[in-house]
């Protein structure tokens, strides 16, 4: 036999004869031979997914970069010249640095295993005439699965046969109310195909048969997972960012090595294997060896206070990414809203109600009860399928009638169980309603709901309280009139209608074969109920925030264009008169340069499709957008992969957005990603701020070398090579990480988001480093290193100071921890940004003085301790230099400060003068 016919336009639109026919299915479906053979030449009904970088050579990545590379070689030097220990202290740091890296990043390739768990293990089936069991990845096209309430759909399939049946296909199209289904012949194609069922929904209410087409790969859930998998990922702004500094770093300081050993050797008379070592020394002091690991411990506790948040970051380097993103794309149902309908307002001919309360509690009440709007809501609970308890369980509109009959005082469970059903008409989307019939003390009485429009065509009368009376012209206007405020407003609105049925109304054999219009005629029109799926607590506030921050907000749903404009202008997302709202089927008749059009504007995208999801995103970063991508159903997996930053929902998310995305929102909740952004513009200003008290002391660290090699070897070196690495290992590292884990600024955001094209390290921060901050500090710690020689009988000698011995050892201990000092000034000059430090408050980050703290201790240690004093090559110093010590403490802050005041003074000519 051929491979059947896959091509979903065609089914829809083919019988049910017909189409079992063209599958080579009888009555009692597949037989067991034929099974068989179908699965050996058209595989399992898996959805297959491509293996990522093998383990070891992501580990291995940590260990061969550029920044690495100058490390290993720099200890193989160290080796070399018989320096063990400093050998050693080198490739220790690059160990820890890439398996902390490594630890950090590692992120498992699920995404396709994820897709896997969202197909159910058993599915129910027909072969031989015989239902069975058999697992999920046993089904082929042209089997026959038996489908009912709570099953997970295993493949695509025709509907066959339907009693009721209603499918959420959230997870593939966003729509929030679940879709009925039919058996009956429709044009419409793909997934608005009303006969056909796809792979990963869930059957929401009903049961039916449906002959299986597609499977695997081959399934419109397949297809997506092929999208996603062909996506790549790209490098974040922060990763290629930190490839740039590393690049730049290195050649800085290779070339300053080479430049030094070139002196050393051909000038100074230095032996090569010495000449290494200086060079080595220029390396190490210009190499940071502790960016990567302060920027990764950096990123990781960002990482904590974002889930803290509610917002768990998978990838480190994503922290950062939301610091520039420019456009949030967000879902509606779930994000921005509860994802729970509420009736808001209940009117009845009497008068409009007002209902209070959100979501599915019972907390709440309805305003001005009587018996018209009792009347009303006891219809809305008789014709209804919905459960409360144990857990809401439904239709979401049938559930938030049964809730707002609760905040009526009424127990809808025990409600119903005074009445018999007798028989119910199910929604049909050409009808637009659905009935009961209902029998107590041997009466009869159909209860109708559905489209306002549908229900009062039908209907002769109204209810005013305990009174029917038939419906004037005016009254027909006062409904229309209600209908319509309602559906501006952007609510979901259902009509709710009774008729008592004659005692000489009786059921035939086969109740199915009851006339609709026996039952849905003459009807009594008893009231509206409007209903929203109401926005999250915060979520306002957190519009507000991303307009003044300069970030564009796109809603792009599954749910009607009506809806979603509703939503978007209740929520401030559309502002102006020219916003515009797109459907799916307008996207899909644009071309690149009108869709791009559209996003320059406030846009709002409804019915679209996963592809059209992807477009968007690629359109925007084509535009030099960074975009933010919420989603929580499989749809959404490619364009979660491809956006800057991918947002999958904790709770509503399927597990295959959940994988492709960067960041998972444990609450749902929109604001959590505002949050998250705050924390991720925090994150780059951090870096920015360590990455220039990394950088300041550098220059101490150089200067020694510089002036060694220009005095041809007659100024002692004040700081070994030891020693530097003992600043940057030891005493910099915690301060630095402190930096990395300051609040955010105030105002951070009420500015524009940083283009992201602006680097880490631009010339501004390396002249405020290098030239201004690091020189000062370098010009003192050199003074302390005199200091200590002219207060020990070498007063006034500039030259031909002893570079061996007890003084020397102390002389440099002193610098070492000249270095430290100022660097703890230095802390608080990073701290301020640009504001006063003077002005900043000492605590609001608990990691500040533990920090102080443990450098202090680690200096004393090295300076005190018999045998860290013979690695590093310190003795102690008197006690009365602690006092020179304490005083350059201020020293940054103060030159910081006057620097400022320069700056302010001369911005305020420049206004003056214009």
């Amino acid at each position: 036999m051929a491979r059947p016919d896959l091509d979903m336009g065609r089914i829809p639109a083919q019988s049910v004869e017909a189409i079992m026919a063209g599958f080579g299915v009888g009555p009692g479906g597949l037989s067991l031979p034929e099974v068989q053979a179908r699965l050996e030449r058209l595989g399992e009904n898996n959805i297959s997914h491509s293996r990522g970088k093998p383990l070891a050579l992501r580990f291995l990545d940590q260990f061969t970069h550029l920044m690495a590379v100058l490390l290993w070689a720099g200890g193989g030097i160290a080796f070399a010249a018989r320096l063990p220990q400093l050998g050693v202290s080198i490739w220790l740091v690059n160990i820890i640095n890439g398996a902390f890296g490594f630890w950090m990043e590692y992120k498992a390739e699920k995404a396709m295993k994820a897709l896997l768990r969202l197909m159910p293990e058993s599915v129910t089936v027909m072969r031989d005439g015989i239902v069975m069991k058999v697992g999920s990845a046993g089904i082929v096209p042209g089997d026959v699965v038996i489908l009912a309430e709570g099953d997970r759909v295993p493949a695509d399939g025709r509907v066959i046969e339907e009693y009721r049946l209603r499918v959420d296909q959230s997870t593939l199209t966003g729509e929030s109310i679940p879709a009925s289904k039919t058996a009956a012949i429709v044009e419409n194609k793909g997934i608005d195909a009303a006969n056909l069922v796809f792979a990963g929904t869930t059957v929401s209410a009903g049961e039916a048969k449906a002959l299986i087409f597609a499977t695997g790969m081959d399934t419109l859930f397949g297809r997506i997972a092929g999208e996603a998998q062909a996506v790549r990922e790209e490098p974040s702004p922060l990763q290629q960012e930190l490839r740039r500094v590393t690049r730049s770093v290195t050649f800085i300081a290779l070339g300053v090595g080479l430049v030094f050993f070139l002196l050393a050797a051909l000038f100074v008379g230095v032996r090569p294997a010495e000449s290494f070592i200086f060079a080595l020394g220029m390396i190490v002091a210009f190499v940071p060896e502790g960016l990567l690991p302060t920027v990764t411990l950096s990123l990781a506790m960002g990482v904590r206070r974002m889930a803290a948040n509610n917002a768990l970051i998978k990838r480190l380097s994503s922290v950062e990414t939301l610091g520039c993103a420019t456009v949030i794309c967000t879902d509606k149902t779930g994000t921005l809203t509860e994802n729970e309908m509420t009736v808001v307002s209940l009117w009845t001919p009497v008068r409009q109600r007002h209902v209070t309360g959100t979501g599915y509690s019972a907390s709440g009440q309805i305003e001005h009860m009587d018996d018209a709007a009792r009347l009303a809501l006891q219809a809305g609970c008789l014709c209804n399928t919905a459960t409360l308890t144990p857990k809401p369980l439904g239709d979401p509109t049938e559930i938030a009638l049964l809730v707002a009959a609760a905040k009526a005082g009424l127990d809808p469970d025990a409600f119903r169980s005074r009445f018999r059903k007798l028989h119910e008409i199910p929604f049909e989307s050409e009808r637009k309603r659905m009935s009961v019939i209902i029998e107590e003390d041997g009466l009869k009485t159909a209860y109708v709901k559905g489209a306002p429009d549908s229900i009062l065509a039908l209907s002769s009368r109204l209810s005013r309280n305990d009174d029917m009376e038939p419906i004037s012209a005016t009254a027909r206007d006062e409904i229309i009139a209600a209908n319509d405020t309602y559906a501006r407003a952007g609510y979901r609105v259902l009509a709710l209608a009774r008729r008592e049925l004659p005692r000489s109304f009786t059921l035939p054999d086969n109740p199915d074969l009851l006339p609709q219009e026996a039952v849905e005629t003459d009807l009594d029109f008893l009231g509206l109920a409007a209903m929203l799926d109401p926005p999250r607590p915060g979520v306002l506030e957190a519009v507000d925030c991303c307009h003044a921050a300069g970030i564009r907000i796109i809603m792009i749903t599954g749910d009607n264009p009506l809806t979603a404009e509703s939503i978007a202008r209740r929520l401030d997302i559309l502002r102006g008169p020219q916003a515009v709202i797109v459907s799916g089927s307008d996207l899909e008749r644009m071309d690149d340069q009108s869709l791009s059009d559209r996003l320059r504007g406030d846009v709002v995208f409804a019915r679209v499709s996963p592809e059209i999801k992807l477009h968007i995103v690629e359109t925007l970063q084509q535009h030099g957008e960074v975009v933010a991508m919420t989603g929580d159903g499989v749809n959404d997996a490619p364009a979660l992969k491809r956006a800057d930053i991918g947002v999958a929902m904790g709770r509503s998310g399927t597990d295959a957005a959940k994988e492709a995305a960067d960041m998972i929102l444990a609450d749902d909740n929109f604001a959590s990603i505002v949050r998250a952004i705050e924390e991720g513009r925090a994150v780059f200003v951090n870096i920015k701020k360590f990455i220039t008290y990394i950088f300041t002391s550098n220059i101490p660290e150089a200067i020694p070398f510089f002036l060694f090699v220009m005095s041809l070897g007659r100024i002692p070196l004040a700081l070994g090579i030891m020693l530097i690495l003992a600043v940057d290992l030891g005493t910099d590292m915690l301060p630095a990480i402190a930096l990395g884990a300051e609040p955010a600024e105030p105002g951070i955001m009420k500015v524009p988001p940083r283009d992201r094209r602006e680097r880490l390290i631009t010339p501004a921060l390396l002249r405020r480093s290098f030239l201004f901050l690091g020189l000062i500090q370098g010009m003192a710690c050199m003074a302390v290193f005199y200091y200590y020689y002219w207060t020990n009988g070498y007063a006034g000698q500039w030259l031909d100071l002893p570079s061996e011995g007890p003084v020397y050892a102390s002389a440099t201990a002193l610098t070492f921890a000249a270095v430290v000092v100022t660097q703890i000034g230095n802390l608080f000059v990073q701290r301020a940004g640009s504001r006063s430090a003077f002005h900043i408050p000492l605590g609001g980050n608990r990691l500040l003085w533990p920090s102080i703290a443990t450098e202090l201790a680690v200096m004393i240690l090295v300076i005190h301790v018999p045998f860290l004093q013979g690695i590093f090559g310190t003795a102690p110093f008197a006690a009365r230099d602690w006092i020179v010590l304490a005083v350059l403490i201020p020293l940054l802050p103060l030159a910081d400060e006057l620097r400022k005041c320069v700056l302010r003074k001369r911005s305020q000519n420049k206004r003056a003068m214009s």
